[in-house]
């Protein structure tokens, strides 16, 4: 990208956050944008919500650094833990207060009153997203008839970092988890996918819920309910929409190893194009 570039960021602590930037991609083309993941310091399910809110921040002043006028927070952690205090005390007092950034969940839960039918509806995720309450309290306001039964998966996400998404182990931890939540509330038809890595392991989800008898429960990943609110959100804001570029490209930086980023970097996107990667630190 040249130096008068002014893409939309994307911020995520690890990986996952690639399974939305695919589907904002694959929507909106045009634009440019860079990817930035805090691999480095993955993972921020289990730290405290003052270590993932300065990291979150110090990650998107970095992004507003690089031109980004838009960062959208593409990790359910980071939304649950750091957007508030970010968009209510780090945007008004920043060099431009006309820069803004956005999270996951909000999207996620006006889609998700629309898929149920019976109101109940699970969420499965991180500790921190599972401890944040952050959907239950976008759900009590957007739609308050609606019961959410939340389960925290801790070992979800290292699992499907080390590739192993075949493993025995993947397969029982989830059958476990599962169990457990449905064994909690019967009721539930839908269930949240509240971490940008679980799509990844929709099929193994589906088989177990298969097994537990329960094949009409709807799965809800992030990325298309993101995608679409970004869209509706440039739309309805053209003041921002045209201060971003339109030259189609992509950047991607980390905090990690390099290789191993843009080795699972190709997984998460879902294509076999190599993708180049660029060391940053925060």
């Amino acid at each position: 990208m040249n130096s008068q570039s002014s893409p939309i960021g994307i911020f995520d602590s690890g990986f996952g956050g690639l399974s939305i930037f695919r589907e904002i991609r694959h929507l909106m083309p045009q634009y440019d944008y860079i990817f930035l993941g805090d691999n480095g310091r993955a993972p921020y399910g289990d730290r405290s919500f003052q270590e993932v809110f300065d990291f979150t921040n110090q990650a998107v002043m970095r992004l507003f650094d690089m031109g980004c006028p838009l960062v959208i927070l593409a990790c359910n952690t980071a939304s649950a833990k750091a957007l508030r205090n970010i968009q209510q005390n780090e945007l008004p007092s920043s060099a431009d207060p006309t820069r803004r950034v956005l999270g996951v969940i909000r999207p996620t839960v006006e889609r998700v009153s629309n898929l149920t039918y019976s109101g109940h509806i699970g969420l499965v995720a991180t500790r921190a997203t599972v401890s944040s309450q952050s959907y239950d309290m976008e759900l009590a306001k957007t739609a308050p008839h609606i019961h959410v039964t939340s389960r925290a998966c801790p070992r979800w996400v290292p699992l499907i970092e080390s590739g192993r998404l075949d493993a025995e182990e993947l397969y029982l931890d989830v059958r476990s988890e599962l169990s457990a939540l449905l064994d909690t509330d019967p009721d539930i038809d839908t269930i949240i996918l509240g971490c940008t890595h679980y799509p990844l392991i929709t099929s193994l989800i589906q088989k177990v819920l298969q097994e537990l008898d329960h094949p009409e429960i709807i799965l809800m990943p992030q990325g298309k309910p993101v995608s679409y609110a970004l869209r509706d959100y440039l739309y309805r804001h053209p003041e921002m929409e045209t201060r971003l570029s339109r030259q189609a490209g992509v950047s991607y930086y980390t905090t990690g190893e390099v290789p191993a980023f843009e080795n699972l970097a190709t997984i998460f996107l879902g294509h076999d194009s190599k993708i180049s990667a660029l060391p940053v630190i925060l």
